[in-house]
């Protein structure tokens, strides 16, 4: 699932980073703030309008993504991370 699609407070660790095109300046940037494999994540919060931006938790450093930019972070929710 996409983080875009993982509801609010729920627990998910990250499984990639896809990259739109080649040499994708953003994803790159998503990686090295701390987007990467088996890294906790959290959506806490969505801004008023379109939902947009998201405050995300990664690790226990906190961002605002534009949905655009959260799209590209794949995700699998802890339980079935567990499984």
């Amino acid at each position: 699932m996409r983080l875009t699609d993982l509801p609010r407070r729920i627990a998910a660790a990250v499984e990639r980073v896809d990259d739109h095109i080649p040499n994708d300046a953003i994803a790159r940037r998503l990686r090295e703030l701390g987007f990467v494999a088996g890294e906790p994540v959290e959506v806490l919060a969505a801004g008023p309008i379109g939902a947009e931006p998201l405050l995300v938790q990664v690790g226990f450093t906190r961002f605002a993504l534009r949905r655009a930019e959260a799209d590209r972070v794949v995700v699998r929710r802890a339980a079935e991370a567990a499984a």
